[in-house]
């Protein structure tokens, strides 16, 4: 986890904002069920294929120049805070209305331990969800919600 001050001359705009793979099935999926889950609509997205992503990374370098990982980053009082796989995955369900039983369950665990499964289910995914040629297209109704 990191935690930055926005610099002046950059205005995010985003208040929470969920970088995924935009060529990964799982993710895809997860992102569709983030949309039916997050009612009050608090959550943007942003795949990490994009120029949202290539600018945050220049501000945080720990954001990961490959695709295994989710990443959540949310604005709070002129300070970004990055976080990464399993931190990113139940800071992501806390802003849901119901935070999922699971994600209580994850959250419980040591993030050593929890990362560990991530980075295993990480490289597994392709091979079990599969791979997009592109980056998924938001319909009208969602497309406010991603950012490039």
């Amino acid at each position: 986890m990191s935690d930055v001050r926005v610099p002046h001359d950059v205005s995010p705009d985003f208040e929470r904002l969920v970088l995924f793979d935009g060529v990964c099935g799982f993710c895809e999926t997860a992102v569709q069920w983030l949309l039916e889950h997050d009612r009050d609509e608090r959550l943007q997205f942003a795949p990490l294929q994009g120029d949202t992503a290539r600018r945050l990374r220049a501000r945080h370098p720990e954001i990961p120049g490959g695709l295994d990982s989710l990443v959540y980053v949310e604005v709070h009082a002129g300070r970004e805070r990055v976080l990464l796989r399993t931190a990113a995955v139940v800071a992501i369900c806390r802003e849901l209305p119901r935070t999922p039983w699971w994600a209580g369950f994850l959250g419980a665990l040591p993030l050593p331990v929890a990362d560990f499964f991530y980075r295993i289910f990480a490289r597994l995914r392709y091979g079990i969800f599969g791979k997009r040629d592109v980056c998924r297209v938001p319909d009208a109704g969602e497309r406010q919600r991603f950012l490039d």
